[in-house]
């Protein structure tokens, strides 16, 4: 029977494997001629029948030495099939991979041999048992042994040399095993999937870039590695990533890979956090608004990078460019949608402002730190005309992570800076859905005045104009929340021709809105605010009221702060608070440049507006005897001057008080009351401002301050020199009169 005798013959083939015959070569010998006599046969049964017993009965066996020889002879057997050793592949694949696992270090390494053999013969029909052969790899990639270490990559190179010349591998069933693989914490097995990844980019028909969501976060932890060979490969794995990115934006999955980047952008070490942070850029710059929903977790990320000191200056710097291109993406569209329904769709081809902020990207795969990248127009992130992509800006998520960073103490000035630029560049692009978070945003907003930081405050100043000035901020239910606050202002508020034409054109022509003088319902609550908080914070009154105010009048309308204050300061209950801030205004008014125009206008009077202006200072400025002769000193009113020296008299003469008398003979030696000395040369005219600067000196004691104004009106000519032929100068008794006819 032919059948009795092949399995008589496999019987022999087995004992001569058992009695251990110590030729190897004899060994091969033998399973080779006779599983060649079976292929010759095409007796496929047999070969089965013979590779089950190399299997069961050898290479799986409790003895060391039959396993030894059973790897051999599946190895034997492979070359003996030859091509169509393919056809068995499972079968001899499977006891191999098995003794991958053995405790003998020795089995390990006649193991990856014998697989060696195998796939060898086999090339290209092994591809789909490939996931079996990378798990076993992976595992061997990582053993201690260096003889099975050193055996593994070369049979690893075999493998890829098949995966590079065939076109059919199964990329699809292998992204999970490389998924669940690249969170290996082993340095070899980190290598070894390093090694994989950079093969399978650089095989033209294998398109890793779309599964590139799959494992980015893998490649990120793997930069983190002790080792610099590792965090080398990986470096150059995901330069090769971003070039592909850069070449074929409009495959890329950039929506899915958004918030791994923010993650790693936070990461502790500076590698990765540089890598993720430079990605970040190219994403921003290539997908445009496809980022926008992402904002919130991108500025997370961004904005404390953007104080770093120098050590981390290139960390800092892509972080700007980052925050830059960020905040450009936002458009006044935005403000146009409904909140609950909020999304843009992006056409086919972008517009420039909807595009890209620096239209220049680099097309090498460096990870420049440097700054913008340069990129060509062409590379930019476009969508076919039949794709559309949903975007949803999540201002509510903006806000939030702005105002978070704003009440953390701990954040530098630079990153301060930035999320008050942040803010007022949302109050300028969608103003309206802005105000239904400023009463929020109000408080931290008025505590940031305090900062040490005078560029801080600027910006923050900027922000709080634009709120008060903003025509958004009149929408009907967005008033102040604060109901002591919220009560109209007795005070009309003077608003100039430019802002009523201003208002017809709605928020879209008002992106310089800071200097427009159009006051809404927040203007009235952030004077009483600032007013609380300058007399809760003395030190901030002394230190920066000053700078503050003036910086105010430059982007608001000077006349509108100055009247809604002094009407504020009417109804004041600390008096020596009111007589504080009323002499900090008054200084100003006197000193600043920036209140030229308002200082003329008072000078004058010729107005109804600047005699209304007056009216209502003076009544505040009576809270301080002094400023309020200043105040007449400035106004002409010199008359009324003399009356109220008269009667200083009446009052408790202090230290304090002399002071401010002292102050006000410095302020008379100044440019700005260069007319009013002037004004001593018509004696006849002007009898009584030399008598109110005479009651002046007569109030000093002998000091600096008496010396000078009495040089002063030792200069005042004798009237009978000054006399002139023709008509005398009207008088400026008369305006007096006019203007304190209002006071009455």
């Amino acid at each position: 029977d032919p059948a009795l005798r092949d399995l008589v013959e496999l019987r022999t083939v087995s004992v001569r494997f058992m009695v251990g015959l110590e030729d190897l070569s004899n060994r091969d010998d033998a399973v080779i001629l006779l599983v060649r006599e079976f292929v010759a046969q095409n007796n496929t049964s047999q070969i089965k029948h013979v590779i089950q017993i190399l299997s069961q009965e050898f290479a799986l066996s409790q003895h060391p030495h039959s396993r030894k020889g059973g790897l051999i002879g599946l190895a034997a057997c492979s070359i003996a099939l030859g091509k169509d050793s393919g056809l068995y592949l499972k079968e001899l694949i499977e006891p191999v991979l098995t003794c991958f696992n053995d405790a003998d270090s020795r089995l390990r390494y006649y193991a990856c041999e014998a697989l060696y053999n195998i796939v060898k013969v086999a090339r290209g029909s092994v591809l789909p048992h490939f996931n079996v052969l990378f798990d076993g790899l992976s595992k061997l990639a990582a053993d201690p042994d260096p003889n099975v270490k050193s055996g593994s990559e070369l049979l690893d190179r075999l493998l890829k040399d098949i995966v590079t010349e065939s076109n059919q591998f199964d990329l699809v069933g292998f992204i999970p095993l490389l998924r669940e693989r690249i969170y290996s914490n082993n340095q070899y097995a980190r290598q070894f999937i390093i090694s994989w990844i950079l093969v399978l980019e650089s095989v033209p028909d294998i398109n890793l870039l779309d599964y590139l969501p799959e494992i980015l976060d893998g490649l990120f932890q793997i930069l983190g590695d002790n080792s610099k060979e590792i965090r080398k490969m990986c470096e150059v794995a995901l330069g090769e990533f971003l070039k592909e990115i850069k070449k074929n934006p409009s495959s890329v999955k950039f929506a899915e890979m958004a918030n791994i980047l923010v993650i790693h952008c936070q990461a502790a070490d500076d590698l990765i956090q540089l890598t993720a942070m430079c990605w970040m850029r190219e994403f921003i710059q290539l997908a445009g608004r496809v980022m926008l929903p992402y904002s919130s977790g991108i500025l997370t990320a961004v904005l404390p990078c953007l104080s770093y000191d120098d050590r981390k200056k290139n960390i800092k710097e892509v972080a700007n460019v980052c925050n830059q291109s960020l905040m450009k993406l936002v458009i006044p569209e935005d403000d146009e949608m409904d909140e609950a329904k909020q999304s843009m769709t992006l056409l086919a081809e972008p517009t420039p402002e909807e595009s890209v902020s620096n239209p220049e990207a680099a097309s090498s795969g460096s990870l420049d730190a440097s700054g913008d990248s340069n990129f060509s127009n062409s590379s930019v992130f476009t969508v076919t005309s039949s794709e559309r992509i949903q975007v949803t800006l999540n201002l509510d998520g903006i806000v939030q992570v702005l105002d978070c960073h704003l009440h953390d103490t701990s954040i530098g000035m630079m990153t301060r800076i930035a999320v008050l630029k942040w803010l007022y560049h949302l109050y300028i692009k969608t103003p309206r859905k802005m105000f239904r978070h400023t009463d929020s945003l109000f408080p931290i907003l008025l505590r940031t005045l305090s900062d040490e930081s005078d560029e801080v405050i600027l910006k923050d100043l900027e922000v709080l104009a634009e709120i008060a000035s903003s025509p958004a901020g009149q929408t009907e239910g967005h008033g102040p929340s604060d109901g002591s606050d919220a009560r109209p202002s007795p005070v009309e508020l003077h608003v100039p021709a430019r802002a009523s034409q201003l208002s017809s054109s709605g928020t879209k022509g008002l992106e310089c809105s800071p200097s427009t003088p159009t006051m809404n319902s927040y203007f009235y609550k952030f004077m009483i605010n600032l007013l609380k908080r300058f007399s809760s914070e003395r030190k901030l009154l002394e230190t920066r009221g000053a700078f503050i105010i003036r910086q105010l009048c430059l982007l608001l309308n000077a006349e509108n702060i100055f009247h809604s204050m002094a009407d504020i300061l009417l109804r004041e209950e600390d008096l020596k608070f009111a007589s504080t801030m009323v002499h900090t205004l008054n200084t100003i008014l006197l000193t600043s440049s920036e209140l030229f125009q308002l200082r003329n206008q008072l000078k004058d009077l010729k107005t109804p507006e600047s005699r209304n202006l007056f009216c209502c200072l003076y009544r505040s400025w009576c809270h301080n005897p002094v400023t309020t002769v200043s105040l007449c000193f400035l106004t002409q009113n010199y008359k009324h001057a003399y009356d109220l020296i008269q009667k200083f008299g009446d009052l408790e003469v202090t230290v304090d008080f002399l002071t401010e008398v002292d102050k006000l003979v410095q302020l008379i030696e100044c440019p700005i009351f260069t007319y009013l000395r002037l004004q001593l040369l018509d004696v006849k005219n002007n009898p009584y401002l030399i008598k109110a600067l005479y009651g002046l000196l007569m109030l000093l004691p002998q000091s600096s301050a008496f010396q000078l104004l009495s040089h002063r009106l030792q200069c005042v000519p004798n009237p009978e020199l000054m006399q002139t032929t023709g008509g005398s100068s009207a008088s400026s008794s008369s305006q007096e009169d006019e203007g304190f006819g209002l006071l009455a």
